[in-house]
């Protein structure tokens, strides 16, 4: 049986990252000073997890897909590909402001290729961070177009100051920006395909500006969506634990888990995704017992059917599946 499965993080260094997946996470990230991202879990072309320890040691995230796919997966699911992909992000400086297509744009544009829908949780966020996410009401496509060549487009997108906790639902067709100043943590479909609308003046290493690309954009984005705030979650307060149910879309259901005390958490037969975003603790499962610190991310498979949490002091995980 396979057990709860650990990979090694894939550290991104892009130009606006910053250190607090090192200070604050935990995570390597050499001797550069800095890094935006840290792709916990994927299965996308060459980006390939890999199990960092145990029987399967070095074995990729596609490798045991293809020969477990029951296993890890459960029965229900019929991907070929491990179909989520987990990233940490420290946004040191504004990113562009960008929309991602949907599953049949997105194969337009490249065959086999999967739309991205997304969530984030807030982890870490300085006063004054702000999150960009959805359009201001009644912006149709010719305003949006116009305040893009007008230099205008902040006053067609809607933002909030983010807080700590946040949780916000970025179907495909949103236009988005996270702000800079805010740690959080990214769940999506796997999927690596963006289009730029604006990128806030800046110019890059050559001293020109960053490609964009409005047709693309402007055909992706849903401009029935208007603006888009942190979820209010649905709580459920136990003897032990609280438990809040984030996010539920046609691709991922997310749920937070909080408390002081073990909690057990049973699974029907599909895979779960663990993130310890505040405290340690220990996961208990039929395959054995596992020390997790903040930052942790684990791969819990169908066939484990759940798993217990034992916090050290006060413990919040995310859970995916």
């Amino acid at each position: 049986m396979l057990p709860p499965l650990i990979f090694l993080p894939r550290i991104k260094r892009l130009r606006w990252g910053g250190t607090r997946l090192a200070s604050v996470l935990g995570k390597n990230i050499g001797q550069v000073g800095d890094a935006a991202e840290s792709w916990e879990l994927v299965d996308h072309g060459g980006d390939q997890s890999e199990v960092v320890a145990g029987e399967f040691q070095g074995w990729t995230l596609s490798r045991l897909v293809g020969e477990f796919s029951a296993e890890l997966l459960g029965t229900s699911v019929t991907q070929t590909t491990f179909p989520l992909l987990v990233k940490y992000l420290d946004a040191c400086d504004r990113l562009s402001l960008q929309v991602h297509p949907n599953d049949q744009q997105a194969n337009q544009y490249i065959s086999g290729e999967r739309g991205k829908t997304e969530a984030w949780v807030v982890l870490e966020a300085l006063p004054g961070s702000l999150i960009y996410a959805g359009l201001k009401p009644g912006v149709q496509r010719q305003d949006l177009k116009s305040a893009i060549s007008q230099g205008k487009i902040g006053e067609c997108v809607h933002s909030f100051e983010a807080q700590p906790g946040d949780c916000v639902h970025i179907p495909a067709g949103t236009v988005h920006a996270i702000g800079e100043g805010v740690l959080l943590i990214e769940i999506q479909q796997s999927s690596d395909i963006t289009f730029r609308l604006h990128d806030w003046g800046r110019v890059g290493k050559d001293g020109q500006p960053r490609q964009l690309h409005l047709e693309q954009a402007l055909e992706c984005v849903d401009f029935t969506r208007g603006p888009v705030d942190p979820i209010q979650p649905e709580m459920l307060i136990c003897k032990d634990f609280m438990s809040e149910d984030l996010v539920r879309s046609a691709y991922f259901r997310m749920r937070r888990f909080s408390g002081t005390r073990p909690w057990k958490v049973v699974s029907p037969d599909h895979f779960q995704i663990l993130n310890v975003v505040a405290g340690n603790a220990t996961l208990v499962s039929r395959s054995g017992v596992f020390a997790i610190k903040r930052g942790a991310t684990v791969l819990i498979p169908a066939c484990c059917r759940g798993y217990e949490i034992v916090p050290e002091g006060h413990c919040v995980v995310l859970e995916t599946s």
